[in-house]
């Protein structure tokens, strides 16, 4: 079966649908691929903490309720998505950081992606354009 690497910016987006954020309906369209079997996702390590992050900030932002961020991050730890420890990344994630001037944060994400021989998926489309066509990275808007 396929696998591919699930950017924080777009399970954020399937997380809090009613947020209507950009792309919310292609991040929707993806989960249901997913649930319905089509593929796997994994992560590095570094996701969990940026979900969160993200819930608490929206929260925090009155975007939705505190109970919701806890409620939605619950149910993201019943997924089981494999993932990759950071420790293992950071090598070639400061090699990809350096060479195209790129947050290290999200070059563990394409880091993961070279590793595993697989896209990495983001809602991020800076990133995309930035390095999709040297890294296999795909924007959530084309994919």
């Amino acid at each position: 079966m396929t696998t591919f690497v699930l950017d924080a910016s777009v399970a954020v987006k399937w997380a809090m649908p009613l947020a209507r954020e950009p792309l919310t309906d292609e991040s929707l369209r993806l989960f249901k691929r997913y649930t319905d079997g089509e593929f796997d996702l994994t992560v590095p390590d570094v996701f969990w903490a940026e979900v969160c992050n993200v819930l608490w900030k929206g929260a925090r932002r009155g975007r939705w309720s505190r109970n919701d961020a806890e409620v939605t991050a619950a149910d993201f730890r019943t997924r089981d998505f494999v993932t990759v420890s950071s420790l293992v990344l950071l090598p070639e994630a400061l090699r990809i950081a350096f060479a195209y001037d790129r947050a290290v944060y999200d070059c563990l994400y394409v880091a993961l992606a070279v590793q595993a021989r697989t896209d990495l998926i983001t809602a991020d489309e800076r990133l995309a354009n930035a390095l999709a066509a040297y890294l296999p990275v795909k924007w959530l808007g084309s994919f």
